[in-house]
């Protein structure tokens, strides 16, 4: 509906051009807009007032000549009107709104789609926690933060690659790695060892220690019973690392899985190391002399001597402050290694290089601080700004009967994703995820994601569409026949209340997308299911009238079709009973 009035604005625009009221160059963009008060009309546009200057006439009026050549076949707009300094407020014709319940009923499964992203490619790289334990209630939101989003940029007409980084290189693995050798010491000999000073203390651990292979297993045993071999003790670390980090990944699969979350590509950080994807991105930035060299901080302690010999040493810096960053970037570290932050310049070279035309990170909130020099960095190898868009994921606090929820024994310092899916359900955790921006706090209560309350988001959601499911049954119980869904017999004012919000289903998909707020479709259905449910307890939709009943029953279809897209979007499922 908002397409064909903007439409017909630039129709009125076409026709004052062609009486010399408006020039034939290009104007200032116009914006229709909805009220927030409906005697202000459906719909507002800002045309008169953009275009004032360039048709050298007061605002409102040149309103009121835009209105003289509003075509007089058009049935769409009961009524307009000139508002304030220059707005043209329209009411849209109670026809044209019955009719947005067919248009709804056609399009069916994919009404609310639409080609904003006329095929522009975006990789969503999102999730992408340490393969070093088991993903905690932040990943989870994370993971479902990313998956909604895809789900909206497909809807919208984006070619959409999702990525799961894989931090398989650096100090966290080497950590896990010697996590599970110092535990099979102790299952080897049968008693507690001191812990090391950076351990996982999981029980997942154990579960590593019960998969390795024989073969390696025996090779552990032998390297035990003969220990003072260091060449071989670096080689079972390494497979033991190895085997331990594609333990993990399948553990974090299974249980994205169990909320249908499913990646395009998962990249190897470590297979960034071994192909030279470092050197190449550091030597794109050296031919464009973004690195210079700068003097290595003291270190603290280690002697005089010690301190003077850094004096002399230097490391490579990234020009960050070129592109707005507040200090310039190490690129290694005192003892040769890439930093993290070059890793990170050469995943994303590596990335654009790909050919995406945007890219889009999901990180925890704790990243916040990171943005700034990834952004630089881009900007500076590719010579775009813009390229990056960065959502932060705040972390969420479990509840049950009113009190934090207790870490997990099996990740050993935090509560698992996997544990909050078996109690509740993956529809509640995916839903509950999304009843808050991902830059707010979520307080996530155990107690009332699993109640049948109407104070449960997901509950009242789904109930709505399983209500109106009911509706066709309690027709054939109570032998009612089956009538035409003819939305031309609806006439009461809460029945086109509730098709102009129908309507705005397809705006809120599309903003969802371009703004990168998923949380938008979530919000959109609670609403729709208060306006339903009011609507349904107040009104008899099985009418003795044919014509009545079929119109409330084509606007109780219209709602369920709508609620079912929404659903789906979220990737929450649309139940027929509950």
């Amino acid at each position: 509906m908002k397409e064909s009035l903007k439409h017909c604005v630039n129709g009125m625009i076409d026709t004052l051009r062609g009486e010399g009221v408006l020039p034939t160059m290009a104007l200032p963009q116009f914006r229709i807009d909805r009220p927030k008060e409906h005697d202000h009309g459906d719909f507002s546009t800002n045309a008169a007032m953009v275009m004032a200057r360039v048709a050298r006439m007061k605002p409102r009026d040149l309103a009121e000549r835009m209105l003289a050549a509003m075509p007089t076949d058009q049935t769409d707009i009961l009524r307009w009107e000139v508002a304030g300094p220059g707005f043209i407020n329209f009411f849209v014709s109670p026809t044209r709104l019955r009719r947005q319940v067919h248009d709804i009923l056609t399009a069916g499964p994919k009404y609310g789609f639409s080609p904003l992203g006329h095929g522009k490619k975006i990789m969503v790289e999102f999730v992408s926690a340490n393969p070093t334990g088991p993903m905690h209630v932040g990943h989870g939101r994370g993971a479902v933060t990313g998956d909604v989003l895809c789900r909206l940029l497909h809807a919208t007409g984006h070619q959409v690659h999702r990525e799961y980084y894989i931090n398989d290189a650096g100090r966290q693995i080497d950590v896990l790695g010697r996590s599970v050798l110092h535990r099979y010491r102790e299952r080897i000999q049968g008693s507690e060892l001191p812990q090391p000073t950076d351990f996982y203390p999981g029980e997942y651990v154990f579960d590593i220690l019960d998969a390795i292979p024989t073969p390696l297993q025996q090779s552990l045993q032998e390297w035990l019973a003969n220990p003072d071999q260091p060449e071989q003790e670096t080689a079972l670390l390494g497979a033991i690392t190895r085997f331990a980090v594609d333990w993990v990944l399948e553990d974090i699969r299974k249980d994205l899985g169990k909320l249908d979350i499913h990646f395009d590509h998962w990249f190897s950080e470590r297979q960034l190391h071994e192909q030279g994807g470092i050197d190449h991105a550091l030597e794109v930035l050296r031919v464009k002399d973004l690195i210079h060299d700068g003097l290595l901080e003291k270190p603290k302690g280690g002697g005089e001597r010690l301190q003077d010999e850094w004096e002399t040493r230097t490391q490579p810096l990234f020009r960050a402050t070129a592109f707005g960053d507040d200090v310039d970037r190490p690129l290694q570290k005192p003892d040769g290694q890439f930093t993290y932050f070059a890793a990170d310049i050469a995943y994303h070279l590596n990335k654009y290089e790909r050919g995406f035309d945007s890219l889009v990170n999901i990180w925890g909130a704790d990243h916040g601080g990171y943005i700034k020099r990834v952004e630089a960095a881009l900007e500076g190898l590719t010579g775009k700004k813009g390229l990056l868009h960065v959502l932060l994921v705040q972390m969420v606090n479990l509840t049950r009967n009113g009190q934090p929820v207790r870490m997990s024994k099996r990740a050993g310092n935090f509560v698992t994703l996997r544990d909050v899916v078996e109690q509740v359900g993956a529809d509640a955790v995916r839903f509950w995820f999304l009843t808050r921006a991902s830059a707010s706090q979520l307080e996530f209560d155990l107690d009332l994601a699993v109640a049948r309350s109407n104070d449960n988001p997901v509950f009242y959601v789904q109930y709505a569409h399983a209500r109106i499911c009911s509706i066709w049954r309690q027709m054939q119980e109570k032998g009612i026949e089956e009538c035409p869904l003819d939305a031309n017999a609806l006439s009461l004012e809460v029945e086109l209340d509730l098709i102009r919000f129908l309507d705005t289903f397809p705006e809120t998909v599309e903003s969802a997308a371009a703004h990168l707020e998923p949380h938008r479709i979530a919000f959109y259905l609670q609403d729709l299911a208060a306006k339903f449910h009011n609507y349904y307890n107040a009104t008899r939709i099985l009418e003795d009238d044919p014509k009545v009943r079929g119109g409330r029953l084509a606007l109780c279809q219209a709602v369920r079709q709508v609620i079912a897209n929404g659903l789906q979007l979220m990737g929450v499922n649309a139940p027929e009973r509950m």
